[in-house]
């Protein structure tokens, strides 16, 4: 990775926070989800490689493109930005 892990557990975070407070505000508008996604990725692709979602860290770690002790960081920083991006949701 081109950044420290701490670095990437924080985009990891914010950047599924930002995704499921798009989901839910935009009541799942195809093309607003999509270009959400789209920015996600370009934003976090080098700084974590845009996972966003556990099943790719999964996927990532079943080909070995991942180390295995990356999965709980990753996956408690996702489900922390998933819970981030619901909490924005009913705040706004």
């Amino acid at each position: 990775m081109l950044v420290p892990n701490y670095y990437s557990y924080l985009a990891e975070c914010l950047g599924t926070a930002f995704y499921i407070f798009i989901i839910l505000m935009t009541e799942g508008n195809i093309y607003a989800v999509c270009l959400g996604l789209l920015i996600i990725l370009f934003v976090t692709e080098k700084i974590s490689g845009g996972h966003i979602n556990p099943i790719k860290t999964i996927i990532l770690i079943m080909n070995n493109r991942l180390p295995r002790t990356e999965f709980i960081p990753y996956f408690i920083s996702q489900l922390a930005g998933g819970l981030l991006g619901f909490e924005l949701y009913k705040f706004v």
